[in-house]
Parts: C-alpha cells; sequence; structure tokens
C-alpha cells in the first residue's frame, strides 16, 4: 500500500520560504521511501512569509512603490486570491528595511501599509486581509491611516508627523476620509500574537526593544500609543487598548481594528485552508511540519501546533523538522508531535545550517522519516 505524506511546513526564518521548505522536505521523504505519495501544503501563521504561500495556492501577484518605514521608497506587493486582498505589512515597513536603533524605533512608520490597502480597495477588492507580523514601526498604525485620508491633529489643530515617536503630539483624529474610502469592504487582520496595545504586555514593551526601542524610548511609546487609542475612542471608533491582538505589528492591528472595523483572527486559520491541508489530512499515513525554530512560542498560534491540532482530529500522526528545537520529548508529544529533528545538530555551525539549509533539509528529514519508521 502507497504511504501517503502531507507536507506542511512553515518557513524557516533567514534560510527558506515555507514553499522552499516544503519541497526539501517532500524530496527527502521520497529519498526515504521511494515511493511514497507526497502532498505539499506550505503553510503560513499571518506573518512574513505568508504572501509566498498564498503565491503557491493560486494568487495573483500585484506589485508598487510605496513608502518604506523610514520615507524612502520601497518595492512592495500584495497577493489576490479568490477576491480577497492579502496585504502584509512587513512588504512595505519590514523591519528589515532598517538598521534597527532608538532613531528608527521612534521614526518608523505604516505609511506604505495604508498605500497597499488603498491600491487594493481602488482595484475593486471588498475584502482584504491584512497580515501584521514583521514590522519595524510602533505607531498604532497612524501612517497607515494617514495614507487612506486621516487627519492626524495636534492640540493647535496642526497634522502630526508620522512614527510612533510624534504619537505625543495627537490630540484628535478626523477618520471621515478613510470611512468614504473603505466604502462596504470588509477587513480582517490575521496575527499569531494577543498582545494588547498598550501596557507591559502590549506593542512598546514586548517588541520595541528587539525595533531598537531603549526603556525610555518604550516609554515614550507606550504614553503615544495611549493617546494615540483615547483619539481613537473620541473619533467614535471602538475601544482597542486592552482588545487582545491590538498591539500585533506595533500596534497596526488596533488602528485597523479601531477605523476599519477589522476584526482580528488566527493568521494560521486563515491561511490554512487555502493550502489545501484540509482536504489532504483524511487518510493520510504521516504529516510532516516545521519551522526555523520550533519553541514554546510554536505551540501558541504558531503552524505546527496548528498542523498537530489538526492532524490529531484524524489521527494522523506528526514529525516536526526546524533549525532548532528547543523542546524536550514531552512538551512535544503533548502538542501531538510524535519525533522531531534540528538542522543545527546534524551541522558544524548555526551559519552552515542557515547556508545550507535546503540540502541539510532535504537530508534531515529522510532520517527523521526513517527513524519514524523503524519505530513504528
Amino acid at each position: 500500500m502507497t504511504m501517503r505524506v502531507v507536507v506542511a511546513p512553515d518557513k524557516f526564518k533567514g534560510s527558506l520560504t515555507a514553499v522552499e521548505a516544503a519541497e526539501a522536505i517532500g524530496a527527502g521523504v521520497r529519498d526515504a521511501v521511494p515511493g511514497a505519495e507526497v502532498t505539499l501544503c506550505p503553510v503560513a501563521d499571518g506573518g512574513e512569509g505568508t504572501l509566498d504561500v498564498l503565491l503557491a495556492a493560486g494568487g495573483k501577484r500585484v506589485d508598487l512603490r510605496v513608502r518604506g518605514p523610514l520615507d524612502e521608497q520601497v518595492d512592495a506587493w500584495y497577493v489576490v486570491l479568490d477576491g480577497t486582498a492579502y496585504v502584509e505589512s512587513a512588504r512595505a515597513c519590514g523591519i528589515e528595511y532598517v538598521d534597527p536603533s532608538s532613531t528608527t524605533a521612534l521614526a518608523a512608520h505604516t505609511y506604505g501599509v495604508g498605500e497597499l490597502v488603498g491600491h487594493a480597495l481602488d482595484g475593486g477588492a471588498r475584502r482584504i486581509v491584512l497580515t501584521v507580523g514583521g514590522t519595524a514601526s510602533t505607531d498604532g498604525g497612524s501612517g497607515m491611516l494617514q495614507a487612506l485620508g486621516a487627519r492626524v491633529l495636534d492640540a493647535r489643530g496642526e497634522p502630526v508627523g508620522l512614527g510612533g515617536g510624534a504619537l505625543g503630539a495627537v490630540a484628535s483624529v478626523d477618520l471621515t476620509a478613510v470611512r468614504r474610502r473603505l466604502g462596504d469592504a470588509s477587513v480582517r487582520v490575521a496575527t499569531d500574537v494577543t498582545n494588547p496595545l498598550l501596557g507591559p504586555d502590549g506593542a512598546a514593551a514586548v517588541f520595541g526593544p528587539q525595533k531598537g526601542a531603549t526603556p525610555a524610548d518604550v516609554t515614550r511609546l507606550d504614553d503615544g500609543l495611549r493617546l494615540w487609542a483615547s483619539a481613537l475612542t473620541r473619533a467614535g471608533t471602538i475601544a482597542v487598548a486592552d482588545l487582545p491582538g491590538a498591539g500585533a505589528g506595533g500596534g497596526v492591528a488596533a488602528g485597523a481594528m479601531a477605523a476599519l472595523d477589522a476584526r482580528a483572527e488566527s493568521g494560521f486559520e486563515l491561511v490554512v485552508e487555502l493550502t489545501g491541508v484540509g482536504d489532504a489530512l483524511p487518510g493520510a499515513g504521516l504529516v510532516i511540519t516545521g519551522e526555523g525554530s520550533l519553541d514554546a512560542q510554536s505551540l501558541s498560534g504558531k503552524a505546527p501546533a496548528g498542523i498537530a491540532v489538526r492532524a490529531r482530529e484524524h489521527g494522523v500522526p506528526v514529525l516536526a523538522i526546524a533549525g532548532r528545537v528547543a523542546l524536550d520529548r514531552a512538551r512535544l508529544a503533548e502538542a501531538g508531535i510524535a519525533g522531531s529533528r534540528a538542522l543545527v545538530d546534524h551541522a558544524p555551525s548555526v551559519e552552515h545550517a542557515r547556508r545550507e539549509a535546503y540540502p541539510l533539509l532535504r537530508a534531515q528529514s529522510a532520517e527523521l522519516v526513517r527513524e519514524w519508521l523503524a519505530g513504528s
């Protein structure tokens, strides 16, 4: 009887896209079991790399130039699939566009994200999914809304500049033009985090330091986001400060939830059905998932845990392969993962593992499958 294997990895950040990782793992499965029937279903959790997965699922790429996080023009794109426009915030204001520092942490903005959303709306999209991971900004989505026509004003009625550092001057916001531009279109925010906008678990405190923010910057950004949230509420929006997920993407989720009536949803759940995983699992003999780092974060909203939950519903065993594995066997078993393998354990250095990720992933996937077959 032919062994049927579903391969459903996320990206290996800095090394392979989810599509490339799926191809490498699939090749490894065939090396181990030449007659295996392999179904490739690369997945994403709503963070960086989501658009690559959507392209593989049949989406159409739309390219344009927009303002980057520090005002320079960058080449960005979004994907249209089945009438829905998928906009990835990081394509316009990703942290890879900056050398993180105190200056960039305060200056980075999401204006380019608004340009992407506006282009999709002007092109006729009535449904938009906004993915919000990997941004350089902590501006609460204020730049995005300004690009869509919002007037963000200080106490004298003068326009407030872009960037999270400018939010300390916000006194009011007029969303009339934004609502007119949005019309009857619906917006969903795909995120894999549940952080609120403000406070010790908020956008500035949790994500600011990795964007270059000093402790003083974190306080300044959090204070500015508080003023921004209050101004949005006075403009007639829902109160977003404490909503789960509002802090995602430096608070761009909060801006979307307030002014675009967006709702936050699991990025994994939004994307996974488009990849065919749901149809592929019934009757499969094995599922292999993975990502760059399999750790505690992987168990809360990330793709490997989501795949394991779905596989368990169909009684299909799950193996995982990652760049590094920071979970012991007990934690993995608890998550429904029967076996794992880490590339760094079979490479002379982390740099080598990243540089040679494709052949390493192929070889170690084959070994993982052989090991599982020998023990099953």
